[in-house]
């Protein structure tokens, strides 16, 4: 892996959040209320599921590309 790899991961990160903001910015504003509502625990198991989820899919990627 390369740093250009890493540039272009933060660049389709980049893109992604910001289509979400421009599409549904009140959308989001629910959600933040919503995650603070829930306990700490609660978010640190989805932070930890997501964490998983894009390991898996960065090395399901990587295998696919050879």
């Amino acid at each position: 892996m390369t740093i250009w790899t890493l540039v272009l991961a933060l660049g389709l990160v980049l893109i992604f959040e910001g289509l979400v903001f421009v599409l549904a910015p009140r959308r989001i504003e629910e959600l933040l209320r919503m995650f603070a509502d829930l306990p700490v625990e609660t978010r640190r198991l989805i932070g930890l599921v997501a964490l998983a989820l894009g390991g898996v899919l960065v090395t399901v990627a990587q295998m696919m590309a050879g």
